[in-house]
């Protein structure tokens, strides 16, 4: 008589064919989920793709010859914009996590045999993906108006991994707002706050030009670090002591970003 594994028919075991896919799966489901819907919102993706350009524009040309009349400005203040319009991106992420949250697709993604805190990781990786094109916007604008950077081809990737991995950080962070905030607008006005703080750093104007009560804020803040990082590395100024300080602050900024959010997601919408 042949002996028959039962085994395979335990409860235990079915619930087991029924697991949720590998996590690579449902994150890229998700992730696609965004970016299609970044791309249906014709609004968001318009501003993201006009507002680095009007801000270029705008300091290049409105603030540009008070501040250097002979011209050069635009090479000071590519990285400051570059950061600035990153900022402005990212704030969508906490609204559109918001907007998920109220509107009750997340009940729904919990019926289903998913992680549904993956919808976290989709809205991150969707605004890194729109913000990097707003920085290819920028970067190819301020070449028209006369930027001239003297990087290499390693400086120019260095670069974009400085600029990708600052994105990344404070996109995370964006994200967990998203998800503590009561309603899509409060997710807008908090995460305003954190758009203040290119301008109170090294972004558009020398740190030793401000107040002296101001210029410990201005140097010691991420922006700075990330600035002068990217300055650093398209126009062969001095990198020290930005790099390692660049680098330890998005690290550090991302691990509290994801740490928040999905502590906050599994106690606003529980967990599978």
């Amino acid at each position: 008589m042949t002996s028959t594994d039962t085994t395979a028919y335990t409860p235990g075991s079915l619930a087991a064919h029924r697991r949720r896919p590998a996590w690579p799966v449902t994150n890229a489901v998700l992730i696609g989920r965004s970016l299609r819907h970044s791309l249906r919102n014709v609004d968001a993706l318009l501003m993201a793709i006009l507002l680095p350009v009007i801000l270029m524009l705008m300091f290049t040309y409105v603030f540009g010859g008070a501040i250097s009349p002979n011209g050069g400005y635009v090479d000071y203040v590519v990285p400051g914009i570059i950061l600035t319009c990153a900022g402005f991106g990212a704030s969508s992420a906490a609204v559109d996590t918001a907007t998920d949250l109220a509107n009750g697709i997340i009940d729904r993604f919990r019926t289903l045999p998913i992680r549904s805190s993956a919808v976290l990781t989709g809205h991150t990786v969707a605004s890194l993906v729109r913000n990097l094109v707003a920085t290819a916007v920028v970067i190819m604008v301020a070449l028209l108006v006369g930027f001239r950077p003297s990087a290499g081809p390693l400086e120019w990737l260095g670069a974009a991994g400085i600029v990708a991995l600052y994105i990344l950080a404070i996109t995370t962070l964006f994200t967990a707002i998203g998800v503590v905030a009561s309603s899509p607008q409060a997710a807008s006005g908090y995460g305003f706050v954190l758009l203040f703080l290119p301008y109170l750093s090294s972004a558009f104007v020398p740190v030793d030009t401000m107040p002296a009560w101001l210029q410990p804020l201005a140097e010691y803040q991420p922006i700075t670090a990330v600035n002068e990082t990217i300055r650093a590395l398209l126009m062969d100024t001095e990198m020290e002591p930005y790099g390692a300080a660049a680098v330890v602050w998005c690290l550090g900024i991302a691990t509290v970003g994801a740490a928040w959010g999905a502590w906050a997601f599994r106690r606003r919408a529980g967990r599978r």
